[in-house]
């Protein structure tokens, strides 16, 4: 029996309706690819500014601090799915129509390379316009201590936090595909945002806002220009995000609903 008018897509369908998503991403032409890829750089750096207002709030105790930052930062990825844009992490699910034979590793590569290229374009150019405006002096210190905490962070608790953040990230564009209003969207959106914040999990794109930004205020403030972050927290990250999205979320629900031979009636 077909779902009502106003029913959410099952699972099942879910997957059926990304792999064509996934099918129009991996054949964007170029020059719109990175238009798209920088308006969400920028989409995530909003968030991420918005988020760091509330956490700089003294008056909210630590958990609610985490999670309203985290709910505020949901704006990011509302905007990147309802407006219309191009993020690498998302972009991760791209796996599950690969996994399919439906688009080849050459567009697959391309796409995650022209996006996250562009999202840090779209994110750092942000930073760069905060920066010069002057919004992030009064929060200078919150984008400080924010930044300090990732640089230092181990390369290997990097990456699992990256992989546990675009577990989170995907399952929440996932779910967005379940939806058939843009209340439904954002509805589906907020709680894994929200969650991933609140657990301190890294969002390589929001760390292509955050980073940059703090690195301008420690120069005003006569500091070297030290860009190592680049290294110590992207690279690990991204890695994380990447296998976070594309193998613990596309393969395995490419492994349950669109493998050859699968169970046709599962719900």
């Amino acid at each position: 029996m077909e779902n009502a008018p106003f029913d959410a897509y099952a699972p099942r369908q879910i997957a059926e309706r990304l792999e064509a998503l996934c099918v129009a991403k991996a054949s964007t032409p170029l020059l719109s690819l990175i238009m798209l890829g920088v308006l969400a750089g920028a989409f995530i750096g909003l968030g991420a500014l918005y988020s760091v207002i509330v956490v700089s709030d003294p008056g909210l105790g630590f958990a609610a601090s985490r999670v309203l930052g985290g709910v505020v930062f949901s704006l990011g990825l509302i905007l990147v799915v309802v407006a219309g844009a191009e993020l690498f992490t998302g972009n991760n699910l791209i796996a599950m129509a690969w996994a399919q034979g439906a688009v080849t590793t050459r567009a697959v590569l391309q796409n995650w390379v022209v996006v996250c290229c562009a999202n840090f374009v779209g994110a750092a150019g942000l930073a760069l316009l905060v920066y010069l405006s002057g919004h992030a002096d009064q929060y200078a210190g919150t984008y400080l201590e924010i930044a300090a905490a990732k640089a230092a962070l181990p390369f290997w608790a990097a990456f699992w936090r990256g992989v546990l953040c675009n577990v989170l990230v995907c399952m929440a564009v996932w779910m967005t595909l379940a939806g058939r209003s843009v209340t439904d969207k954002v509805v589906a959106i907020v709680p894994p945002i929200s969650a991933f914040v609140a657990a301190g999990f890294e969002h390589s794109v929001a760390n292509m806002y955050l980073l940059p930004l703090a690195t301008l205020l420690q120069a005003a403030r006569g500091a070297p220009l030290d860009v190592s972050w680049l290294w110590s927290n992207l690279v690990p990250v991204i890695a994380g995000n990447l296998v976070g999205g594309s193998v613990l979320v596309a393969l395995v629900y490419y492994v349950i609903y669109r493998r050859p031979g699968r169970v046709s009636r599962l719900h």
